[in-house]
């Protein structure tokens, strides 16, 4: 997950709860900034797990920390009999990740890290609420992310943009459109995911024509950043399209979600 996470963020929140961690980063998707929410059961995670908030009300911690650090020290981990993540406060507050590694004698060998946070007050912690999912006009199953990678891949080679559009006859395409060549990879029988909104009404996709296609124009490394950094195979992957606003990605697995919008381009 981390390593995912490394990929998409040079820097994000770590906000820990009783019973979650989530990876967030909120650039303002606004100012064209791309938008991340990751979520974790601790329990799928940890044997042990103990955690004190700022208070009893708010039982929470926020720590900003580079990705790939953490990801750097975890990769020590690999053969690792046991790790150990604490807080501590080392010249500055640090993330220690202790690794207990087999060894052949009977004494066992720790090896530490100690990778800088910076502790976030509490009077920014509104910043980091979930997004809302946007009132999408198509949402759709995405296709073997394998393949679309390397689709994606030979097609940022022809231009810095690119159009994802659909529609809720399970139809995508991938287009780019340069003065001198268009390319669309079409793909087809994805199906769509039976949204339904908060009050129990079907949200206003449902009064499309299922044949007409929804689309937004994309920064194209940002949808390979994703692609690329996926480390984990997610059970199901979807896709949701707010026409010329903004695209909205939600990967799940078994103990991990992650949310991404990537704002459309003007």
């Amino acid at each position: 997950v981390i390593n995912t996470i490394a990929k998409l963020a040079k820097t994000c929140t770590l906000r820990l709860t009783v019973s979650k961690l989530y990876f967030i980063l909120s650039d303002k998707v606004a100012n064209g900034g791309v938008g991340m929410w990751c979520e974790l059961c601790q329990g799928n995670f940890f044997d042990e797990f103990q955690m004190e908030g700022v208070a009893a009300e708010h039982n929470e911690i926020y720590l900003e920390l580079v990705p790939e650090n953490l990801s750097r020290a975890l990769k020590t981990a690999q053969s690792a009999k046991a790790v150990k993540i604490k807080l501590t406060n080392k010249h500055c507050p640090c993330l220690r990740v202790a690794v207990e590694l087999p060894s052949l004698s009977s004494s066992s060998r720790i090896v530490t890290h100690d990778i800088p946070v910076g502790v976030i007050p509490r009077r920014l912690w509104n910043v980091f609420r979930e997004p809302s999912v946007p009132d999408f006009d198509v949402s759709i199953y995405l296709p073997v992310l394998k393949t679309m990678k390397s689709v994606v891949e030979r097609m940022k080679n022809l231009s810095n943009s690119i159009v994802i559009e659909a529609n809720l006859s399970g139809e995508m395409n991938l287009k780019i459109e340069t003065d001198l060549v268009s390319v669309t990879t079409h793909f087809k029988d994805l199906g769509n995911p039976p949204w339904a909104s908060e009050d129990g009404h079907q949200s206003s996709a449902q009064d499309r024509d299922l044949e007409s296609m929804a689309e937004a124009r994309i920064d194209i490394k940002k949808l390979q950043q994703l692609l690329a950094g996926q480390q984990v195979n997610p059970t199901k992957a979807l896709c949701s399209i707010v026409s010329k606003r903004v695209v909205h990605f939600i990967l799940l697995h078994e103990d991990v979600s992650l949310q991404y919008f990537i704002p459309a381009l003007a």
